[in-house]
């Protein structure tokens, strides 16, 4: 299996390993565009990894802080105390650089920059570049890709 993001499409796409898309995505990158450097908040291009799978079992809307189940669950009342807070919910792929000096080691380190395919609250919009970095999808669609792949699936982001 693996994993392709379309920037300028704000699309996921996951092919099997005969190559056929299996599923597409409508998800949300970043507002500031790609680009890999630490403190950018764009979305890094290039081949990664996904480096770990967090949130097994949590429910839809599930919200993370430091990749940790708050106990918490989404919703409008929740949000409207944390107006500036960055919804990280239901699960988390974790991303992981392969291209040392593109998007891995220094500067420019995917997984220390906490680059993640997660879910976002359902009234946020799709298909317009609205994160800080990480890929957001629909909190049923990360649900359904993290039971699709394994650690270690490729994910390739494109412009």
């Amino acid at each position: 299996m693996q994993i392709r993001v379309d920037i300028s499409a704000q699309t996921l796409s996951l092919f099997g390993d005969d190559g056929a898309c299996i599923r597409r995505y409508t998800v949300s990158t970043a507002r500031n565009g790609a680009g890999e450097e630490k403190g950018s908040y764009r979305t890094p291009r290039g081949r990664h990894v996904i480096r770990a799978r967090i949130g097994a079992g949590a429910p839809l809307g599930a919200a993370f802080r430091g990749r940790r189940f708050t106990g918490e669950v989404w919703s409008p009342e929740l949000a409207a105390g944390a107006p500036q807070r960055d919804w990280i919910l239901t699960r988390i792929l974790w991303l992981s650089g392969l291209e040392p000096g593109r998007n891995r080691l220094g500067k420019v380190d995917s997984m220390q920059r906490y680059i993640y395919i997660h879910g976002t609250p359902d009234s946020e919009p799709m298909g317009v570049p609205l994160s800080i970095g990480c890929v957001r999808m629909r909190n049923r669609d990360v649900a359904e890709l993290f039971d699709l792949v394994p650690v270690g699936t490729l994910v390739d982001i494109r412009e």
